[in-house]
């Protein structure tokens, strides 16, 4: 009886598969534009054990977004702040996301305790809202 192979799953973007010569070819540069990118910060390709360059596919996209960027008249040191800016950007993006998720959280937890607290009756303290939007002013009441 044979033995049943897992299905094949493709590398993820993060794998480095390509050696120079293909990524290189992928990315429509020399392979040593592409040493002189990584020679700069640009590019950090995975290696191997004997110390040769492997590219992932994400490796591959940076490389056409410096390619593109240099064609478009921009300097390499033009390009490294380019590509640290979008970088940090996306950072912000998911730790933008992140924080969105935890006050939604907090939001929910904080309902709960008050509907706890109150004995399940809902909150009839009245709000009164100012001319401007974005004021308000909430009348307390001391619990008895």
């Amino acid at each position: 009886m044979p033995t049943r192979r897992p299905p094949f799953e493709p590398p993820g973007p993060d794998a480095a598969v390509f050696v120079i010569s293909v990524a290189a070819e992928l990315s429509g540069l020399h392979p040593q534009t592409l040493r002189t990118y990584e020679r700069l910060g640009l590019v950090s390709p995975g290696r191997t054990v004997g110390g040769g360059r492997r590219y992932s596919h994400r490796d591959i996209e940076r490389l056409r977004e410096i390619s593109g960027l240099t064609s478009a008249g921009i300097g390499i040191e033009g390009v490294r702040r380019i590509l640290d800016l979008e970088h940090r950007a996306a950072a912000l993006a998911q730790r933008n996301e992140e924080l969105q998720h935890e006050v939604a959280a907090l939001r929910d937890a904080l309902r709960q305790a008050v509907s706890a607290r109150a004995g399940g009756r809902p909150n009839t303290l009245p709000v009164l809202r100012g001319p401007d939007p974005g004021q308000s002013v909430v009348v307390w009441r001391r619990g008895r």
